[in-house]
């Protein structure tokens, strides 16, 4: 390699963009605005389908997802103990979500989210592997989510990580004990 190659090869490297999210990262992007105002738009969406098909208020409400190493668990509770109204909405829509995803039907979350979430062709393959099951808490309730097929739990555990994202809980995206 001549020492005119050389020089180029290094002028090159040097100036390109980095790949890595360095200077050329999103805060440079030309279609920053355009991408946050989709994001906030999807969100406003999914904050007001989540509302109609799950009959209580996110305003009101707290929802939180966990990863477990045989599965994971939903969360759901009122803001106020005082609340019964949203309670008893919460209680009667996580009752239905364990019926309806122990028999394969994800029609809920798909309508809350506009889109089929990853993980549910596996879930509704592997029903018969996975275990839902309901339990009341003084606010709310949750659904506890397990089974010893590895797929299964990979499968449950993609899905969850698509609810923490597009719900925007801020809960932990690796496994944690149950």
């Amino acid at each position: 390699m001549t020492s005119t190659t050389s020089l180029l090869l290094l002028l090159t490297l040097t100036v390109s963009p980095e790949p890595d999210g360095g200077p050329s990262s999103m805060a440079d992007c030309p279609m920053r605005a355009s991408h946050e105002a989709q994001q906030a738009e999807h969100s406003a969406s999914v904050t007001h389908r989540g509302d109609h098909v799950m009959g209580f208020s996110h305003q009101e409400t707290v929802h939180h997802f966990q990863l477990t190493p045989v599965g994971g668990v939903i969360f759901v509770s009122a803001m106020s103990d005082a609340d019964h109204a949203s309670i008893a909405a919460i209680q009667t829509h996580l009752s239905r979500v364990a019926r309806a995803f122990a028999s394969g039907d994800f029609a809920m979350p798909e309508q809350i989210h506009g889109q089929v979430p990853p993980g549910v062709a596996t879930l509704k393959e592997r029903r018969s592997t996975i275990s839902y099951v309901f339990e009341v808490m003084p606010q709310g309730g949750r659904v506890l989510i397990s089974s010893q097929d590895a797929v299964a739990v990979e499968a449950v555990h993609a899905f969850l990580r698509f609810q923490i994202e597009d719900h925007h809980t801020g809960d932990p995206t690796a496994v944690t004990p149950h």
